[in-house]
């Protein structure tokens, strides 16, 4: 583990992190400030964000993973996904409408999610450990939303922001992971009517599973398990789309039916 910040700079920096989050206003990347910093410190922030928000009556419910793409890794010259924490306040209802007043650049991404049932801990977590540890998986719509003026950022900041998370909403037609081909699932995300995003699943690290099991061995690292009973979104399967008010997505899975979402001021 390599750490440059002192405690007091995690907690200073999570506090601008945290104002960033909940007052919607924009921050230069932290980097900035800190060129040194690295990725261990970003989980510090992240994990003192954490701590933070569950003291103020948020629930843990489970863990995102981002830069689940090869090309996206090796662009931003990383050889893991990055992870992020959900927590209650963060979930909402298919077919909900989301105001987009407290979020400062909101984009959707489709992706996987995987309930499981039975804890799963590293090193060494593999793909079929988790599916043998999934209870079920379903659809779900990211919304991620980064705090860092002009969406500028690098890693070590958007870890420290919590992996951009903000909103997520799960639905379609849950399936016990061993009934279907995750690893080829179709997606077709549209807006507005329009299709913006076809994709599919083997985009995220060749099988979604696999974005898991990097979460478990990063959160190992980190000195935590994943629970059973977790609510894990495995990665963006197609590029990010911008969203507004008035807008409404929907993406169709090939085997996992549709899950939508509606924008607002």
């Amino acid at each position: 583990m390599t750490r440059t910040l002192s405690r007091e700079d995690v907690v200073r920096l999570c506090e601008r992190v945290e104002g960033a989050q909940t007052r919607a206003y924009a921050i230069p990347k932290l980097t900035n400030e800190y060129p040194d910093m690295t990725f261990d410190d970003g989980y510090a922030i992240q994990s003192e964000l954490r701590r933070r928000f569950l003291s103020q009556g948020h629930k843990l419910v489970g863990w995102k993973a981002g830069l689940t793409s090869k090309a996206k890794m090796e662009q931003m010259g990383v050889d893991e996904p990055s992870i992020g924490f959900l927590t209650d306040k963060m979930a909402h209802p298919e077919n909900s409408v989301i105001s987009v007043a407290g979020l400062l650049h909101p984009r959707v991404e489709c992706e996987i999610a995987f309930v499981t049932k039975a804890e799963l801990s590293g090193p060494g977590c593999t793909a079929a450990d988790v599916l043998e540890a999934t209870d079920y998986v379903l659809p779900a719509i990211e919304i991620i939303d980064s705090r860092f003026t002009g969406f500028s950022f690098d890693l070590e900041s958007v870890i420290a922001d919590n992996g951009s998370s903000a909103r997520f909403v799960g639905g379609g037609r849950a399936r016990f992971p061993n009934d279907i081909d995750l690893r080829t699932q179709g997606v077709v995300f549209e807006k507005n009517g329009e299709i913006v995003q076809m994709g599919a699943s083997a985009a995220v690290l060749g099988h979604p599973a696999k974005a898991v099991a990097m979460l478990v061995n990063i959160l190992h690292n980190l000195g935590e398990v994943l629970p059973a009973g977790s609510f894990v979104m495995s990665g963006g399967i197609t590029e990010a789309v911008a969203v507004k008010p008035g807008d409404h997505v929907i993406a169709r899975y090939q085997d996992l039916g549709s899950v939508s979402v509606r924008f607002s001021e």
